[in-house]
């Protein structure tokens, strides 16, 4: 064991499920590996600044985080300088990361490898000033995100009850000019997603191409889309058609649209935009997969 003072970050708010059986089980896991267990609960105010209070008062060389995968990416942002390795407990409504990294679902095998040897130097894109992670997108995912955020059902069936009035609500298709270092195009798509990984929470497998430590990310253009394609994808029930987006592998990239349009970041809808800057940061975060 090569850690001694472990911080849980629990969302209490994500997902659906029982956020007291997973502090529970966490702090006896770490007992028996005779580490010492520090609790935070997020609470949409300070939560970064709390988290690093926390990471130097303990000094804290283990972190595990409970929550969907923009918990994960508020943590990954706290600690992205700090060598401390991090581990996720998927409790969100989608839980894209635990999905790319097969986490299993059983939550005692979650905490062991949470608290396991094996991890990942992962790559972080930055978008202007932000962190991603897993998948971000621009366009009628993230106008569903919006439209579920908004939502009282929580879970899967909250997206899918939701993805119905946001495809009769958006205004798809869009504009997109997209400036990388070897060339740039025009493009009109339903979606424009830019991905450090492979697949979305659904388990559909949109950017087979996807490494979390190459160096690279990659835009996807989904050109087009039938509503039924749509909803059997969201429900995991296919993956995309490939001849229906286009990949662009890229170290560095620009975005523009001619007007604003709805932009999410690892599950987390953060407005609309017009433009995004966009660039890779090698291998900067620690986690621990299986």
């Amino acid at each position: 064991m090569n850690f001694k003072e472990v911080l849980l970050v629990v969302n209490p708010i994500s997902g659906d499920t029982e956020k007291v059986k997973i502090i529970s089980r966490v702090r006896k896991h770490i007992e028996n590996v005779q580490a010492n267990f520090h609790l935070y609960s997020t609470t949409g105010e300070n939560d970064k600044e709390n988290i690093l209070s926390r990471i130097k008062d303990h000094k804290i060389d283990r972190v595990l985080v409970a929550g969907g995968d923009g918990t994960i990416n508020l943590v990954a942002n706290a600690i992205k300088d700090f060598n401390i390795a991090m581990g996720i407990i998927p409790a969100g409504s989608a839980n894209g990361l635990a999905v790319n990294f097969n986490i299993p679902e059983d939550l005692d095998e979650q905490i062991m490898i949470s608290l396991g040897s094996n991890t990942i130097d992962l790559d972080l894109i930055c978008l202007d000033d932000s962190i991603c992670l897993h998948l971000s997108d621009l366009g009628i995912n993230a106008e569903l995100i919006k439209n579920y955020d908004q939502s009282s059902i929580r879970g899967k069936f909250g997206y899918l009850l939701n993805s119905i009035p946001t495809l009769i609500q958006s205004e798809f298709p869009f504009e997109f000019t997209i400036e990388t270092e070897s060339r740039r195009l025009e493009a009109r798509a339903i979606l424009l997603g830019i991905a450090n990984a492979n697949k979305y929470g659904t388990g559909a497998n949109v950017n087979p191409k996807g490494v979390p430590n190459d160096g690279k990310f990659e835009i996807l253009i989904f050109k087009k889309l039938s509503i039924t394609d749509i909803i059997k994808t969201l429900r995991n029930e296919s993956d995309l058609d490939p001849d229906f987006v286009e990949i662009i592998q890229s170290k560095k990239a620009k975005v523009y649209s001619k007007k604003p349009v709805a932009f999410q970041i690892d599950g987390e809808y953060i407005g609309k935009r017009t433009e995004i800057d966009i660039k890779i940061i090698p291998r900067k975060l620690k986690m621990v997969i299986p």
